[in-house]
């Protein structure tokens, strides 16, 4: 029997999407894992549904996906469709997050909460059978989960050794940004890791002192509908990186001339450090009639100095009407620096910690949640039933996530990108104007009169700041750069109310708008995560839903006074957030990073040029799975095979799909050069075949195999 549902816009896909999102909620905040997370057990549970559709494809199920092959014989016959399906998507479910999950943080908390949706639901975990061919939903759902989770062990993420680097080195020693002058950056246009007594991430997680750059091999990860011809190939320490849309290099600071486009770049995350105090007066008008709606994004080279603006108010023109009521958007005047630091909390890793790609599917939630939704799908046709529509929803979100992933971080990976924390920090020691001092450094920043300037004797700009701090001695900063910003968290607990305001600080004391635990994420700035992700997020749920604006043409987040901020007591009014379109939200994604200390503008455009690229594409691909546009794979081959593509120095696993009397295995690469051949004599059924790849180049090889017939196919070295 179907299990019910009280809430009409629940399905059992729903359920185990909160489920999941909770279990994303109590782990470490990896966003490039739990994207992965995301699209996996989304993908378990559209094959579930599509198993049973006489149009869809499976992704997973009878087929071969990136070299590694998922055999399925069919379901029979079953009586109850309805029941076996949702059974199914429960058990594969339920499995998956089970394996994935095991060494979270909180593991009992997760395994309380699946356990306790599978006895909702009637089900019994104890049965492990992966026999379908009984009809039985809960052996398909184990069988699903269980091939995913063997596909997930050699799938490039390095899962079977908690996702660990096996060769990314950071350039510079760690750093305490408790000491107010960096003299570790030896190399100032390269990530370097943050020391702490101890770092707590964004899901509240004790994650150690020096936590190392997450993921930075991600682009090696199996992807969802990434083109090998999308990919540039770089060599760095023995690793061959492979970067997904290669965007070019970052703005970079030369020693011996300025760069303006670097020092622009990070001056504006200082310049809108000043945007976060409540009580400066400038109020921002954020309705969507004057807020978003930006204009079209500064091309490769152009100046972006006009894009980030926001002397007049919030970037963006506004919309002139709501396309859905006809109606002008009423004003939706508010504090600025209310505005600023709701934005900067709220977009950091989600409303509860679910890391931003884990956020977006909350959005789509959302978004399925109000009344004028309708379930067609690309807003043609009749409503689709609520199944249906909900795996596939969160199929292609998931796929669109985890490929902004893979290619976010195969960029941060390579590029390797300094964090605004660490660069500040370390100009805020130099001067460009005096060349006779020991400090000067032609690329440092140069004086900006009533913002940036020079601490004099008695400056009593800084006695302000000091007389809070009476433990630090004024006179240590003389001749030192002050600088207009967030006066940081050595003021807050010691005033009230708990609100640091913006004020004169000394320039190396300047902090990032975020918790004092946490500071910055723990990789590569360029390209930013956020504007990539959320770019991507806004291009699929306008496709999927055939609108570019929320239902009813308004989606609205209320944040309550005093109550809605982590670190600092606030707002100082009631908020609301309110965007008009999906990419209205997504752009205040992008641009909350700046204001929260994150990333300079170099990283912002670069992220939502390719986030647009990837969810179209992402999208698109999903949809041929939809319309039963890809053809199961034929397992009466010889062989399979797998990893496919296979990284240079891990082996090729090929697999004997047949017994063999008499053939031979070769592998050629694209001048005919052969590079290894295997004979097969008496081969048994499941035999297995590894091929070494540590001599290797990357690139395309041919895997010939006779037995006695030849069938040949085709291999990728990375």
């Amino acid at each position: 029997m179907a299990p019910s549902f009280a809430q009409e816009n629940t399905s059992i896909a729903r359920k185990w999407n909160e489920v999941l999102l909770e279990a994303i909620r109590n782990d470490q905040a990896r966003p490039t894992v739990h994207a992965r997370n995301l699209f996996h057990v989304s993908a378990a549970m559209y094959d579930a549904w599509a198993i049973f559709d006489e149009e869809a494809s499976p992704y997973f199920m009878g087929q071969i996906v990136q070299g590694f092959a998922f055999p399925f014989g069919g379901m029979p016959e079953v009586e109850d469709v309805e029941a076996v399906r949702q059974e199914a998507i429960s058990y594969a479910a339920y499995r998956l997050i089970k394996h994935r999950f095991a060494n979270a943080p909180r593991p009992q908390t997760i395994n309380l909460l699946t356990y306790a949706t599978m006895v909702e639901f009637g089900y019994d975990t104890t049965f492990t059978s992966l026999d379908y061919s009984s009809g039985s939903g809960a052996a398909l759902g184990n069988y699903i989960a269980q091939k995913i989770i063997e596909y997930g062990l050699q799938d490039g993420s390095n899962e079977i050794e908690e996702y660990a680097n096996r060769y990314y080195q950071p350039a510079n020693e760690d750093w305490d940004p408790r000491r107010s002058i960096n003299l570790n950056l030896d190399f100032p246009n390269r990530w370097q890791p943050l020391a702490f007594d101890q770092f707590i991430d964004q899901s509240g997680t004790n994650i150690g002192t020096t936590p190392p750059f997450l993921s930075p091999e991600w682009g090696g990860v199996n992807p969802f509908s990434l083109q090998p011809d999308a990919i540039t190939y770089y060599e760095r320490d023995n690793y061959t990186y492979q970067v997904y849309h290669d965007p070019g290099p970052p703005p970079y600071l030369e020693e011996n001339e300025p760069d303006d486009d670097f020092r622009r770049g990070f001056m504006k995350v200082l310049e809108w450090s000043g945007h976060l105090d409540p009580s400066d007066g400038v109020m921002w008008d954020i309705s969507p009639g004057a807020n978003s709606n930006m204009w079209d994004l500064p091309e490769p080279g152009e100046d972006v100095s006009p894009f980030y603006d926001v002397a007049d108010g919030p970037p963006g023109e506004g919309h002139a009407i709501n396309p859905h009521t006809g109606q002008p958007y009423e004003p939706n005047v508010v504090p600025r620096g209310d505005f600023t630091r709701i934005l900067a909390e709220f977009w950091a890793d989600g409303p509860d910690s679910e890391t931003p790609p884990g956020h977006w599917f909350t959005i789509l939630n959302y978004v399925m949640d109000q009344d004028e939704f309708r379930r067609t799908f690309k807003g043609q046709g009749e409503e689709l039933d609520l199944l249906e529509y909900q795996v596939k929803a969160y199929f292609t979100l998931g796929g669109a996530m985890h490929d902004v992933a893979v290619a976010a971080w195969s960029i941060k990976g390579w590029y390797d990108y300094v964090r605004p924390i660490s660069i500040l920090r370390h100009m805020a020691s130099t001067q460009s104007e005096s060349p006779g001092r020991f400090d000067y450094r032609p690329y440092a920043f140069e004086r900006i009169p009533d913002y940036l300037e020079r601490i004099e004797e008695q400056d009593t700009s800084i006695l302000e700041w000091t007389d809070i701090n009476p433990a630090i001695n004024w006179s240590a900063y003389r001749g030192q750069w002050k600088v207009r910003a967030w006066r940081g968290h050595s003021l807050l607990g010691a005033v009230e109310p708990l609100v640091g305001g913006v004020g004169w600080v000394p320039f190396q004391e300047w902090w990032p708008y975020q918790r004092i635990s946490f500071v910055t994420p723990n990789f590569g700035g360029y390209i930013s995560g956020h504007s990539t992700f959320s770019r991507a997020a806004a291009e699929v749920l306008t496709l999927l839903t055939g609108d570019p604006f929320f239902p009813g043409g308004m989606g609205e987040f209320p944040f309550p006074q005093r109550v809605s901020l982590v670190f600092e007591r606030g707002p100082s009014q009631d908020v609301t957030l309110q965007w008009a379109s999906y990419r209205d939200a997504a752009d205040q994604s992008a641009l909350s990073r700046i204001w929260g200390g994150i990333h300079p503008p170099a990283d912002d455009i670069p992220g939502r040029r390719i986030g647009e690229k990837v969810g179209k594409e992402s999208f698109t691909y999903a949809e041929k799975y939809f319309r039963g546009e890809v053809d199961m794979a034929d397992f009466s081959d010889f062989v399979s095979y797998f990893p496919n593509p296979v990284s240079r120095g891990n082996l090729l696993n090929v697999k004997l799909e047949e017994d063999i009397t008499d053939g031979a295995i070769y592998l050629y690469d694209l001048t005919g050069r052969k590079v290894f051949s295997y004979k097969l004599e008496n081969a048994s059924k499941n035999e297995f075949i590894p091929v070494f790849t540590d001599e290797l180049s990357q690139g395309i090889y041919l895997l010939k195999v006779q037995a006695p017939e030849e069938k040949v196919y085709k291999i990728m070295v990375r």
